[in-house]
């Protein structure tokens, strides 16, 4: 989900959810983790205003880390952010 308020003030916000499909408590706190490691890199290309809420899959727990960057990377480029 994506949303963004025009000539906004505000710095981009990201928000980042896995529920129990994606496995245990373990594995749903590392693919968390390896979110918000993506997101902090792909945060200075966010427009100002922007609202991104990264919802982690149950097939996330089985990527690395590599294939999680491409997965967000290309979710943001469809949307127009990347």
């Amino acid at each position: 989900m994506v949303r963004r308020e025009p000539a906004a003030d505000r710095a981009p916000r990201i928000g980042i959810t896995a529920g129990k499909a994606v496995g245990s408590a373990v594995a749903r706190n590392r693919v968390k983790r390896r979110l918000r490691a993506i997101a902090a890199t792909a945060l200075p290309r966010i427009p100002a205003g922007t609202d991104v809420v990264l919802v982690a899959k149950a097939e996330s727990s089985g990527k690395d880390f590599q294939h999680l960057e491409a997965d967000v990377i290309a979710a943001l480029g469809k949307v127009g952010i990347a």
